[in-house]
């Protein structure tokens, strides 16, 4: 009786949870969005104490000038910062918290690369994805805290927690997105430059450095990212779309000018 209650106080949990992702696509969320914004502000404050902060005027004038242009079109206050890492990465998190690291402007060779770096991030955040994880890891384990777990990031919960959120790399534990979830946040991405006023046609030209600065990638179906050829593949097939909101843009006076 008592196993048959579980499972049926269990269910309803989870059927509760069932939300829809921007682009119609059933998710579980579980966690409120107070709660997911206080990991991420907690995830945030972690790195910027553990990691090197970049203090260049120009280097952080410029990301400032890309990331502002994106947020603009989502709305809300973002907090941003420049790490100095020599790897190509960047996140989002909940709670209005974005991170590059100074290794990702060598990949990404102009303003409209790194929009859609930052753009594909930011859609990450705005798609529930970091609480999609996190709501999942938690229907798996019943009784686990996950919330208090980024309290003591190097402990195996704060690791697991820290990759649930999208920056666990340098934590020791890499948990990267699911391919549905990439590629949701690259079309979104793609949009959300675009209505910036950025030019779509870089977000390939960003793909093929990638491609090249990562070397050999395994095939697709060994990893759960893209590969470089697919998710290029789906931008192209994107771009009209794309092509039309930066022109709604330029029209409407958004003509981004970062340096």
């Amino acid at each position: 009786m008592f196993i048959r209650l579980f499972v049926l106080s269990t269910a309803l949990v989870l059927l509760a949870g069932c939300v829809t992702s921007p682009t119609g696509r059933s998710q579980l969320v579980l966690m409120s969005e107070s709660e997911i914004n206080q990991m991420g502000l907690q995830a945030f404050s972690t790195i910027k104490k553990e990691t090197r902060v970049n203090r260049s005027t120009v280097t952080n004038h410029y990301v400032q000038c890309v990331a502002s242009a994106i947020t603009r079109e989502v709305g809300g206050n973002w907090e941003v910062v420049v790490f100095d890492d020599t790897d190509a990465n960047a996140f989002a998190l909940p709670g209005g918290k974005i991170g590059v690291y100074t290794g990702m402007l060598k990949v990404a060779e102009n303003q409209d690369q790194l929009a859609t770096v930052i753009g594909h991030e930011v859609a990450h955040v705005l798609a529930h994805h970091s609480n999609e994880r996190v709501s999942q890891k938690f229907a798996v384990e019943q009784g686990l805290n996950l919330i208090n777990a980024i309290a003591s990031p190097q402990s195996a919960t704060g690791q697991t927690l820290m990759g649930l959120l999208g920056v666990g790399a340098q934590y020791g534990v890499l948990m990267p997105y699911s391919r549905i979830q990439e590629s949701e946040a690259d079309i979104m991405g793609l949009d959300l430059m675009a209505k910036a006023g950025f030019d779509p046609h870089q977000s390939t030209s960003l793909w093929i450095n990638m491609s090249r600065a990562g070397g050999s990638q395994p095939p697709e179906f060994l990893s759960t990212h893209p590969s470089h050829g697919s998710r290029i593949s789906d931008l192209t097939g994107h771009m009209p779309v794309a092509l039309q909101l930066q022109s709604r843009a330029r029209q409407q006076g958004k003509r981004p000018a970062c340096k």
